[in-house]
């Protein structure tokens, strides 16, 4: 039996349970422990709903690629799913039929050699970074299974990427004790030389790992020629690396804007792909996908049946229990879109990023080094040596609202600093055209602080003073010291490591 303590309120008490926030909650509440009483949930409420208000605006957060709108009939969908748990496949067969659902449509729009009648091998996940982590998994399984079959070493396995890789690829190496092998970028490419990765290959090598949509400049790599000289390699030296695709940011793009690009399973070297459903897939944070080529491609004894929850059921994921708003979501977003839905919500979003780097580059002060074919984002950098100036650009459109990155490229490249501006679905062409004004005016500031020097700020130090009783006057204020202040120029220390966004 549970037992509710139901607290009766008297007629002031009620109607006062209703006032905003701050007229009744005037003792700081405690942050970092849980408090010694309740508060009602409409002040739980507001003060929470007033402190995100201090975040920024998702809409004009340029940095992320991460969904920030979808439909309201799609909101509701998520609200109503919002406590189903999507490990507990017995209690919900819809939902883990709708999963299935996005599996299929996904491997299939990526080519995997499925028939009418079969179903193709995947999983949703949180994101692109526990889809990589199941994936560099079985690469790393069944390398290990290959060396041990035939009486060799399976203790050093490495992975080829090129230095442009998400930070989540670092993880898995670290956190599965996997050499990650990287290919330096160099001057004017800023992708994996698919030659020099080949070279790098060795009998310990799990996999070479390939970007749709490299997070730096939005380039896709060109896995068609990895492919293919990795297919030589492996015949000559009688290995079997095969290729995994990070498609998080391009894969929910190429299929639509590219059709005829190889890419996916057409190559027979592409043994799994992820994708993010909450970036291009256009679904709200929390969900990405990881589709096999064939059952084989996935080792049978890194997937797990249990029964605690009803009837058995087969698991392959880092996490277990979540929520399904998120595979619905996308479901609705295939059902609602299809084809032509997703093809037409990419083309306008690479017609903006087309309005972006013309206004960008009338202005004359920048070098554009993001490519015409890749994910829609302009990635630039200031003509000129000073990299301090993409910073200080970022900060000053900070003041209109705007967030755009400033960052350091890899080895090799440090000396380049560059902005970046990801175009989603909901960043149409008044808002790149009112965003270009703005950067025209961070630049005039920039030129008038080049100019000027150092604005002298006054401080003042002002006496408050209470009002006299009963005179009806308000409290008096008198300054007691004035004192020039001159700006100091301060230098901005850059963090090392990767500079990138999330999967």
């Amino acid at each position: 039996m549970v037992l509710t303590h139901v607290q009766e309120l008297d007629d002031a008490a009620a109607a006062s349970a209703v006032v905003f926030a701050s007229r009744y909650v005037q003792e700081p509440l405690p942050r970092f422990e849980l408090g010694k009483k309740s508060i009602s949930k409409d002040a739980a409420y507001q003060i929470i709903h007033d402190e995100l208000l201090l975040d920024s605006s998702p809409r004009l957060n340029l940095a992320s690629f991460v969904t920030t709108w979808m439909e309201p009939e799609c909101d509701r969908l998520i609200l109503e799913g919002i406590n189903k748990n999507y490990a507990d496949m017995d209690e919900y067969p819809v939902t883990t039929e709708i999963q299935n659902r996005c599996v299929n449509i996904i491997a299939r729009l990526f080519n995997a050699p499925v028939g009418a009648g079969e179903k193709a091998v995947g999983v949703g996940t949180v994101g692109s970074s526990e889809a990589i982590m199941l994936a560099g998994l079985a690469f790393k399984r069944r390398w290990q299974n290959r060396r041990k079959a035939a009486g060799k070493p399976y203790d050093k396995p490495n992975i080829v990427t090129g230095a442009n890789v998400q930070v989540c690829w670092e993880k898995f190496a670290r956190y599965f004790e996997v050499e990650l092998k990287e290919v330096k970028l160099r001057e004017g490419c800023y992708v994996m030389d698919p030659d020099e990765a080949v070279q790098m290959v060795d009998e310990n090598t799990i996999c070479v790992a390939a970007i749709l949509g490299s997070t730096l400049t939005g380039e896709f790599e060109d896995v068609k020629r990895l492919n293919n000289l990795l297919l030589a390699k492996n015949k000559r030296t009688g290995w079997d690396t095969p290729i995994h695709v990070d498609a998080a940011s391009g894969g929910f793009i190429a299929p639509f804007l590219y059709p005829e690009l190889e890419w996916d399973f057409r190559l027979p070297l592409v043994k799994s792909i992820n994708v993010s459903g909450h970036k291009y897939g256009l679904v709200y944070a929390g969900v990405g996908w990881v589709i096999w080529r064939n059952k084989e491609d996935l080792p049978e004894d890194l997937i797990f049946h249990i029964n605690y929850l009803g009837a058995d059921q087969p698991t392959f994921t880092l996490n277990f229990s979540k929520g399904s708003s998120q595979i619905i979501a996308q479901y609705y977003q295939f059902l609602r879109l299809g084809f032509e839905g997703y093809r037409n919500v990419m083309e306008n979003c690479m017609e903006s990023a087309r309005t972006l780097r013309e206004g960008l580059e009338r202005t004359g002060r920048f070098t554009i080094i993001s490519k015409d074919q890749g994910v829609p984002l302009v990635a630039f950098t200031f003509k000129g040596k000073d990299t301090s100036l993409a910073f200080r650009l970022s900060s000053e459109l900070r003041r209109f609202g705007w967030i755009v990155p400033a960052y350091t490229m890899p080895a090799n490249l440090e000396h380049m600093a560059v902005l970046r501006v990801v175009v989603r679905e909901d960043f149409g062409r008044p808002l790149a055209e009112r965003f270009l004004s703005h950067v025209r005016m961070a630049l005039e500031e920039l030129d008038d602080e080049a100019k000027g020097g150092p604005v002298p700020r006054m401080r003042v130090t002002i006496e408050l003073g209470p009002a006299a009783k009963g005179s009806g006057e308000e409290a008096t204020a008198r300054v007691v010291k004035r004192e020039s202040v001159v700006a100091v120029q301060r230098s901005v220390s850059l963090a090392g490591g990767k500079t990138k966004g999330v999967c």
